[in-house]
């Protein structure tokens, strides 16, 4: 209770408080009220950070579920070599994630990276990746599938090995095939892991920094400034840490309005 109190509440009361003040760091801090909230409403760049990591968020979420869950199903086996592929798909969590984005950044070179090479090899002409507007925020969420799914396929995994073996058995005795087990067996039990897992892709998708730090600096055009990207230029760059503060009190409003959304839609199904 002493380490949340002094690590988790009295930072958020701080910064609750310091997002109501015109805080620079250096000098004293000038009570504003909700001046920053309201500048917050105004601010262009605001919906561009939002829309850039709404965006970034309907691509890695879904792909996050899709990748973890379907890795998860093809290594739930208890063979001794599943074990060895097991840890490789977990090290790009446990590794940098600077070490990570340099390599992802030579994979993506336009000219000489893997990606457009192996795509030249089938005649795709690869497009510019991070240099294209269109294609930064892509590469960046393939970027964070990679590194990210092997900590969701370990929970999947979990959840998997608590799916009883005589539902399966039963469902094959009654003609079902292999998709159907997985959608009336399989999927109905997997339910609260995939909320929990969809939940936590949400809170992380919305708090994406990084990768956009590392390979795109915000560009090409702000197309990959991000929410917190976003805070953190104004808080240690800017040094508006007032504003700043306020930004993080709005993100953490829009991650928990879209995880009550999430839990609301779980608890539905889970009625039907």
């Amino acid at each position: 209770m002493a380490l949340f109190i002094v690590f988790m509440l009295l930072p958020i009361i701080i910064a609750g408080v310091v997002s109501l003040s015109d805080y620079a760091v250096v000098g004293s801090a000038n009570w504003v009220g909700f001046d920053n909230y309201v500048r917050i409403w105004r601010d262009p760049f605001f919906w561009i950070a939002l829309r850039n990591t709404t965006y970034y968020t309907v691509l890695y979420v879904p792909l996050g579920l899709v990748v973890a869950l379907g890795t998860a199903l093809l290594l739930n086996r208890n063979a001794g070599v599943i074990r060895v592929y097991r840890t490789l798909f977990y090290i790009p969590v446990i590794s940098s994630t600077v070490a990570t984005a340099t390599i992802w950044y030579w994979l993506l070179n336009p000219q000489k990276g893997l990606i457009n090479v192996a795509l030249g090899w089938v005649g795709i002409n690869g497009p510019a990746w991070l240099y294209d507007s269109k294609w930064a925020m892509p590469a960046i969420v393939f970027m964070s599938v990679w590194a990210g799914f092997g900590a969701n396929m370990i929970i999947f995994l979990g959840g998997l090995q608590g799916v009883s073996p005589d539902l399966k058995e039963a469902a094959r005795l009654d003609g079902a095939n292999a998709w159907q087990v997985f959608r009336f067996v399989i999927t109905p039990a997997l339910r609260r892991t995939t909320f929990l897992v969809s939940t936590l892709l949400i809170i992380g998708a919305f708090q994406v920094f990084d990768q956009a730090y590392v390979l795109t600096k915000g560009g090409p055009g702000n197309s990959t400034i991000t929410m917190v990207y976003y805070i953190y230029n104004k808080g240690f760059g800017s040094l508006e840490m007032g504003y700043a503060s306020a930004l993080s009190f709005v993100l953490f409003v829009i991650i928990l309005v879209f995880s009550v959304l999430n839990s609301r839609l779980t608890n539905r199904k889970d009625g039907a």
